[in-house]
């Protein structure tokens, strides 16, 4: 490597050639590490509107990217009253907003989830809910069937199944996790409700094989979900924190052939309640509940200003990975 100027910032040799500044990686807002204009993603529409029920959990994951657990209350159960006023600001400002989805933590465990589902719904939204489909959405079963006979369809669910086999879920999860999970989803296939299930591909497995496997686990548990339609499979990249993911660039749409409309950024915001703070915060994206640079505001028409792709989130599953979690 060259030696700097004096006086100056050492640099080093860049990917794509020429020098790259010695600055962190993902850490200023408008400029990567190489120097090059970083991505950003204006907002399109508020098309979803994310809740984070709270960070609480009937189980805790190996690699869960918001570290929930049975312990951790760090973003605390969200209420009917939290989440009116939001759905009155749609109304009001004409947001336009199509679905409102809930996520966790598993939301089953908030006391009030069926209460805000059916608000929801009375308000003409459709629901999506992420669960593990454990006991907690079992303990539910009469409330959820009485919402179907009143909403019917415009109620849906996305079950978290890590893997199409027993021995990688619950290696994530916890032993009996799978089964116990495979028991909510043919619950909620039986009872005709609107389901999909979110896997994850491993690193090592071909391509195509992750999509086979729930084929086929399908097919085995007698459950009527097309493997092939991304609404009803949805596989998400390996969640590994050690790997590196290049900082995505402006250049990087063009290079990519991707709109910065398809990210999930675009068209989606979450309501989080962190333990301690009277408000709710609006941020940026259901993957990052705890970074103050997605925090966007305390309204919804304050949060829609363009976000900037600082996290390795943004690149591994938005961009680059190709995931989302819209349904």
């Amino acid at each position: 490597m060259p030696a700097a100027a004096d006086g100056a910032e050492p640099r080093r040799a860049g990917l794509h050639g020429g020098y790259e500044d010695a600055r962190p990686k993902w850490s200023d807002p408008a400029v990567t590490a190489g120097g090059k204009a970083r991505a950003t993603v204006s907002p399109t529409r508020l098309e979803t509107l994310w809740v984070n029920t709270g960070t609480l959990c009937n189980i805790a994951c190996a690699h869960c990217y918001i570290e929930s657990s049975p312990r951790n209350d760090r973003l605390a159960y969200l209420s009917v009253a939290d989440l009116r006023p939001f759905l009155d600001e749609i109304e009001s400002e004409g947001l336009g907003t199509r679905e409102i989805g809930f996520t966790g933590g598993e939301p089953f465990l908030n006391p009030e989830m069926t209460a805000m589902a059916a608000l929801c719904l009375e308000r003409g939204f459709e629901v999506l809910i992420l669960t593990n489909a454990m006991k907690p959405l079992m303990n539910r079963r009469a409330d959820l069937l009485s919402l179907k006979g009143r909403f019917g369809a415009k109620l849906r669910f996305r079950v978290s199944l890590d893997h199409h086999t027993a021995a990688v879920h619950d290696g994530e999860r916890g032993a009996g996790a799978f089964d116990a999970a495979v028991l909510g989803l043919r619950w909620l296939a039986e009872n005709g409700f609107p389901v999909g299930v979110a896997g994850r591909a491993l690193t090592d497995e071909e391509p195509g094989a992750s999509k086979d496997g729930y084929r086929a686990l399908f097919e085995r548990l007698k459950i009527a979900l097309d493997a092939s339609d991304p609404k009803v499979l949805t596989v998400f990249p390996e969640m590994d924190e050690s790997a590196e993911f290049p900082e995505i660039t402006t250049e990087c749409w063009g290079l990519l052939k991707k709109a910065p409309a398809s990210v999930m950024c675009a068209s989606s915001r979450m309501l989080v309640k962190r333990k301690g703070e009277g408000v709710l915060r609006v941020q940026a994206c259901t993957l990052l509940a705890y970074d103050d640079r997605f925090s966007m505001g305390k309204s919804l028409v304050e949060s829609l200003k363009p976000v900037s792709l600082v996290h390795p989130h943004c690149a591994a599953f938005c961009v680059l990975g190709g995931a989302s979690c819209a349904g």
